[in-house]
């Protein structure tokens, strides 16, 4: 029996409320002694910790570093090497746009191009609305490649997604973004024959953006990447009967949730905003994902202070999540977003689980870290399964078997 016809079968319905807190890229690596989390001062989370169960997870399996799209599947409770999934995909649905079968979504950025070099693969994290601006202006400029149509729609600070509508495309194509500075353009390569097309119209538009922003310094150029056409996957609701929820400020999070099933709750930006929506909304759904996104945005920039700070934040609402008695909660990470390698890492993810009916370890935690997660009762397990795990413990399974 495959794993989804396993929770198809054992599932059950009943009133139990279930939270799961993700703060994107939450794992580190120490920094003069200390990672992340055991630099903040979380005197909240080190106190669950004492009371929960503790343990670490991999994402993909070990060695292996995650995108956020496969890692977030994963938590979900998907097997992320059956679902490959391109980020474009979930950067569109996030931002609302509609995605046909003849339809390629691209997860872009804007970056600096100087002296013919990539010189920031971000363009300095410009405003949103400065992204508006220059999404509206390309709009204008770049409506058709061949016989292809092209819309660009903004994101958050330097992304943006391109839609692509047309006959034949494909995404089989590389990456044309070198994941690096100091190197010049990458432009796509087909992966197989089908491919060439669109490679030739990515290729073009990346010229022509690039002459039409010649200007726009800063954000004068562009990176490609996360090619996607709609994919089929069962939802939340057909696996596990679950209705559910997401809390989340980026596209690509909320295009993810939107993907396997979940509601997409408007909220505000801060964390106090989005546990505002988590309160209002609280007695509708069964399941609820809250998306805590700067963690990762600070480790990705090496500031190890800005994402402590993000940490201590999140450690100052707990109480407010707490006092809504979620049957299970669990805190944890997506991926690991180093500051000190300033990307995503291999590194497991800590996490907490908290229920009525769990073990907890022979000594109290102390301190909710990295460590004290490697020295968990839940030992170190893959990420697709925390969220059975949470289903188990809120007495959502049914025994298997005689």
């Amino acid at each position: 029996m495959e794993r989804e016809e396993l929770f198809r079968k054992i599932s059950v319905e009943n009133d139990k409320k279930m939270v799961l807190l993700v703060l994107d890229g939450l794992g580190g690596l120490p920094v003069k002694g200390k990672t992340e989390l055991e630099t903040a001062q979380t005197p909240n989370l080190d106190l669950l910790a004492s009371e929960s169960e503790l343990g670490l997870s991999y994402p993909i399996a070990p060695g292996i570093t995650p995108g956020s799209g496969p890692a977030h599947l994963s938590l979900f409770g998907y097997d992320p090497l059956k679902y490959e999934i391109g980020r474009g995909i979930l950067e569109a649905l996030g931002v609302g746009i509609t995605v046909s079968k003849r339809d390629l979504a691209v997860r872009g950025n804007f970056a600096t191009l100087e002296n013919g070099l990539i010189t920031d693969r971000r363009a300095g994290r410009i405003s949103t609305e400065k992204n508006r601006e220059i999404t509206a202006y390309l709009n204008s400029k770049i409506k058709k490649i061949e016989d292809v149509e092209i819309k660009l729609t903004s994101g958050e600070e330097h992304r943006f997604v391109l839609l692509l509508s047309g006959d034949g495309l494909s995404d089989q194509l590389s990456d044309a973004d070198p994941e690096a500075v100091g190197v010049p353009i990458a432009y796509a390569r087909a992966k197989e024959d089908g491919a060439a097309k669109t490679v030739r119209i990515i290729n073009l538009f990346i010229d022509r953006l690039t002459k039409e922003l010649a200007s726009f310094h800063p954000a004068n150029t562009c990176l490609l990447r996360g090619y996607a056409q709609y994919p089929a996957i069962p939802s939340l609701k057909e696996l596990f009967k679950l209705k559910t929820a997401a809390i989340a400020v980026y596209p690509m999070y909320k295009g993810l949730a939107q993907l396997v099933g979940m509601d997409i709750l408007e909220t505000g930006r801060t964390i106090e905003e989005q546990l505002d929506t988590l309160k209002k909304h609280y007695e509708e759904y069964d399941f609820f994902f809250v998306h805590i996104k700067k963690t990762d945005s600070y480790g990705e920039d090496g500031n190890l202070a800005g994402k402590v700070s993000v940490i201590e934040a999140f450690d100052r609402w707990l109480p407010a999540i707490l006092e809504l008695l979620p049957d299970v909660l669990v805190v944890t990470g997506d991926h690991s977003t180093p500051a000190l390698l300033k990307a995503h890492s291999w590194h497991p993810n800590p996490v907490l689980l908290k229920s009525a009916y769990q073990r907890q370890g022979v000594e109290p935690a102390g301190k909710f870290s990295e460590k004290t997660c490697a020295q968990g009762i839940l030992g170190n397990f893959k990420a697709m399964d925390v969220l059975p795990l949470m289903m188990a413990n809120a007495l959502k399974f049914k025994k298997y078997g005689a």
